[in-house]
This record gives structure tokens, C-alpha cells and sequence, in this order.
């Protein structure tokens, strides 16, 4: 099943798509009705929560005083954090069981309000964020909610800073419009890339790549997607993985590239990079048939001398191309890939020169069906590259 994680700042507008979203078929878990349910009367969560807090925060009839708990926890971190400490685990667990209830073709959407807070991003193939401005979202928040200014603003301390959720953010959507824009860009993502990205995973597919090599212009939002991606492969991966690099051109900064983001996970030998193969598709990275060796380099003499084993695996997501590489750590390949990366992110002039080849090679073969004769036609480089990368790892000490 795909899984997808929405979240956004308090009155973002999380309750509109998580609408959309069962309109559209998705299974939608909401996190806050899941936090109502896990301290309802009678529960073991409400019994935690009223022996950290006191009978203060319940009502006559028993039942949680939820304005005299709010009004001690978003005035201090550290009940908050205890509150968290108690409710969280439960709410995971719920969710747990319903998500486990859904059909394996299944969309679905966990509605969490504190995701990227609580360091969730890595467990969804997706996280969505709703995005508005806080000058939007507090006057939301005393039009709708009754909160005072003071209140809105504590709320929002509470959570974690536009900038940090944009940075945990796979996709962001823009409700700072009317809400029929919103849901607008909630359907083209349904229907171009969530529908299709739960159909490849269901099938155990790689998401098709067509067309010629297209070089694009450095995009700083590679990092960070890099940084996501591979910790979602971490996670799959588990014991198994001894590392995971973000690796490629699009690793290097100022350097222009295709927009496919290369990834490098490192195993301990071979048995280990096929055990995790069934993980890493359900982590929506399928093995692609027949792509099993690199291309290699000698390098004690810096020519094309073998060819080094490893397995492959593109993205289900037709939204972000991926490429994985699963190399043994400390083999040649896994070696060449992470110091030839080391190697132009250092050196200007190599960066420079490597980047002119790739828009002279990109150029050449403008006109073909997919990339390998560009792939291939960027071989005889390597061969020349390779005693540079030397020289340059014996100048700064490295070999």
C-alpha cells in the first residue's frame, strides 16, 4: 500500500484535504480524533494523563477538561513534552491497527498534526504538507476557534517552524488561496502521482523513465531530498545496511544535472543487498530486472579493467526518479562513487569540466528514445577521470 503522511501548522487547512482525500478513495487515519480516543473515559491513557497532571484536568463526569490541559501544556515545553511522552505512543499504536486493516492496493493517509515534530518522515513514502501563512492561520485560528491572539500564538510556538516542515515536505500544498485551489492541486496530485506511485508498488514496479538525457540547472532542493530518500531506505533497509549516501550529480552542489537523484546503499557483501530487496520495494524502491554489475575502474591504472557486481532499483514514484545503487561497502564501485562525488564537490575545475561533458553528451543524443547511449557515451570519461581523482586523493592525503 502507498503511504502517505499530511501534515501542516495549526489551521493550515489539514482537515479540508484529509476531506478531499476520502472523497478520492484514500484511507484517511486522523491522528487528533486517535488522540481523543486513546484518553476517552475509562481508558488507560486518561488514568496516565490524570496521574501526571492531577484530577485538575477532568471534569465532573470524568472525562478529560481538555481547556485546562491545553492551558498547562502550551504554556510549558516540558508538560507539553509530557503529554506527548504519554499520548503519542498510543496514537502510533491505533494507527498501527488501522493501517494494517487496509486492503494492500490501498491509499493511506495518516493525518498527523506534530509528523515532522516527532520525526515521522522516514515511515511514509510521502509526506504532504498544507502550507498557509501565520498571519493566515491565526486569524483562522481567533475567527474560528475562539482563541485569543495570545493563545494562537502559543499554539504555534508549540509546533515546529514553517521552514522545518517544508524541509521534511515531499510535497507542499498551498491553501493560502480559496480552498478550491487547494483541492484542486490535491487532485492533480492524486491522479499524477499518488494513483500511479500505489499502482507501481502494488505491481512491484519501477516507475517508467522516457526520453533523451535532459541536463537542468543545480536545484538546491536536491539535499534535501536526498537526506529524506535516504533515510527512508535506512529505515527499510535495517540491520542490513551499514550506510546510505546520497550520491551523483545531484549530490554536488552548483552542478547541473538531470533531475534523477542517485542513492548508494552500502551492504556488508551480496546476500545481504538481496535480503533487503523485498524490503526496499515495499519502501517503494523495486528491483530493476538485469541490473547487476557496474561499469569499473582500475584503479591502479586507471582504465576500464572489470566489471564490479551490484544490485539496482529505481523509484515506484513517478514524481521523484531515483536511482539506487546496492554496492558492499569498501568494493570498488561503492569506493569510485563516493570520491568521484568527494572529488567535484572539492575541486571547481573537475566539476566545470565534467559538467561540460555531460551538456556536450546530453546534446549528442537530444533526439533518443531513453538515456543509455548518453549513459554509455559518458564511459570513455571515467577512463581519463580516474587518475585525476588519484592524484587529487594522494594531494589531500586521502590515498
Amino acid at each position: 500500500m502507498l503511504s502517505i503522511g499530511l501534515t501542516g501548522g495549526i489551521a493550515s487547512g489539514k482537515s479540508l484535504m484529509s476531506q478531499r482525500f476520502r472523497e478520492l478513495g484514500a484511507v484517511v487515519i486522523d491522528a487528533d480524533q486517535l488522540a481523543r480516543d486513546v484518553v476517552a473515559p475509562g481508558t488507560a491513557g486518561l488514568a496516565s494523563v490524570a496521574k501526571e497532571f492531577g484530577p485538575g484536568v477532568l471534569q465532573e463526569d470524568g472525562s478529560l477538561d481538555r481547556p485546562v490541559l491545553g492551558a498547562l501544556v502550551f504554556a510549558d515545553q516540558r508538560k507539553l513534552a509530557a503529554l506527548n511522552a504519554i499520548v503519542h505512543p498510543l496514537v502510533r499504536a491505533a494507527a498501527a491497527v488501522l493501517k494494517s486493516a487496509a486492503e494492500a492496493d490501498a491509499i493511506v493517509v495518516q493525518d498527523i498534526p506534530l509528523l515532522i515534530e516527532t520525526g515521522q518522515g522516514a515511515h511514509f513514502h510521502l509526506v504532504v504538507v498544507v502550507d498557509a501563512p501565520v498571519e493566515q492561520r491565526m486569524a483562522r485560528m481567533v475567527a474560528n476557534r475562539g482563541m485569543s491572539p495570545v493563545e494562537a500564538v502559543a499554539r504555534m510556538d508549540a509546533q515546529a517552524t514553517d521552514i522545518e516542515r517544508k524541509a521534511g515536505a515531499d510535497v507542499i500544498i498551498d491553501n493560502s488561496g480559496t480552498p478550491e485551489s487547494a483541492l484542486v492541486a490535491l487532485d492533480e496530485l492524486w491522479n499524477s502521482r499518488l494513483a500511479p506511485f500505489a499502482a507501481n508498488l502494488a505491481a512491484n514496479r519501477c516507475a517508467v523513465s522516457q526520453g533523451p538525457a535532459v541536463i537542468v540547472a543545480p536545484n538546491p532542493a536536491w539535499a534535501e531530498q536526498g537526506a529524506r530518500l535516504c533515510a527512508r531506505i535506512m529505515l527499510a533497509a535495517g540491520q542490513n545496511a551499514v550506510a546510505v549516501e546520497h550520491i551523483g550529480s545531484t549530490s554536488i552542489a552548483g552542478l547541473s544535472a538531470k533531475d534523477v537523484i542517485d542513492l548508494q546503499l552500502l551492504v556488508r557483501d551480496l546476500s545481504d543487498a538481496d535480503a533487503v530487496t523485498s524490503a526496499l520495494a515495499q519502501a517503494g524502491f523495486p528491483h530493476r530486472s538485469g541490473q547487476w554489475w557496474d561499469n569499473g575502474h582500475d584503479f591502479a591504472g586507471g582504465s576500464v579493467a572489470q566489471r564490479w557486481e551490484k544490485r539496482f532499483h529505481n523509484a515506484a514514484d513517478p514524481g521523484r526518479p531515483v536511482n539506487l545503487h546496492v554496492r558492499v561497502a569498501g568494493s570498488p564501485g561503492a569506493v569510485l562513487a563516493l570520491e568521484f562525488r568527494n572529488w567535484l564537490r572539492a575541486d571547481s575545475i573537475a566539476r566545470k569540466d565534467y559538467e561540460s561533458l555531460k551538456r556536450r553528451v546530453a546534446t549528442e543524443h537530444c533526439a533518443d528514445a531513453d538515456t543509455a547511449g548518453y549513459a554509455q557515451a559518458k564511459e570513455g570519461y571515467f577512463a581519463t577521470a580516474v587518475p585525476k581523482l588519484l592524484e587529487w586523493l594522494r594531494q589531500t592525503g586521502q590515498a
